[in-house]
């Protein structure tokens, strides 16, 4: 974009600047930390090594540890919303094989299209293709509104407005296996909890359920 004369816009050129510079400062935090991960990993392995050359620990030990102590550090972050989280793995979305078919059109008037308040993370593939919304304060979990629904909902029709694009989590969930949905799916008999305005967070009778990402 130029402004008179064929000159380059003022403003666009400031806002280039701003972004530049916003660029630059996330990406020397992210070297710094690079730089102190790494000193911390050398340490850490340094000392593995040493305890293990004295048999004081053995390698297999640690190994389970790891195992043990990541699981519980992951489960942590997601409660806290902390980091940034991707599907892993992920396939093509297009090529998915694994979509549910569920009668929705039916059951949407008893579970008040309670799948669309689930938590996920999206896929590099959706990031990349920049149609499904992520939650800017929370990389990359899907967008929510502030009634916990997602934001390609029409809650006019309780229908998607991203369907053909609609990621991986969404054409797989099969809400006849969860129990915090449907108390007695065919029946349709639905958990009580999913009418809580804080759903999905798990109550003290229920823990809750989310897509798998």
């Amino acid at each position: 974009m130029r402004s008179g004369e064929g000159q380059p816009d003022p403003a666009l050129n400031g806002l280039r600047q701003e972004v530049a510079e916003g660029l630059l400062f996330a990406h020397t935090l992210l070297s710094e930390g690079s730089k102190q991960s790494l000193e911390a990993a050398s340490f850490l392995y340094g000392l593995i090594e040493l305890l293990s050359e004295k048999g004081l620990i053995s390698i297999k030990e640690i190994d389970e540890r790891k195992q043990r102590v990541a699981e519980r550090l992951v489960n942590r972050y997601k409660e806290r919303g902390v980091g940034l989280v991707v599907q892993d793995p992920e396939c093509d979305k297009y090529a998915f094989a694994g979509e549910a078919t569920i009668d929705c059109e039916n059951r949407v008037q008893f579970c008040k299209a309670a799948c669309c308040r689930l938590p996920f993370a999206l896929s590099k593939q959706d990031i990349n293709e920049g149609v499904v919304r992520w939650d800017l304060s929370q990389p990359y979990m899907i967008a929510r509104d502030r009634q916990g629904y997602c934001t390609h909902l029409d809650q006019n029709s309780c229908r998607c407005t991203v369907r053909n694009q609609r990621p991986v989590p969404c054409r797989g969930y099969d809400c006849r296996k969860d129990q915090t949905i449907w108390l007695d799916f065919d029946a349709k008999i639905i958990n009580p909890d999913i009418l809580r305005a804080d759903w999905p967070r798990p109550s003290s009778s229920t823990q809750g359920s989310g897509h798998s990402s």
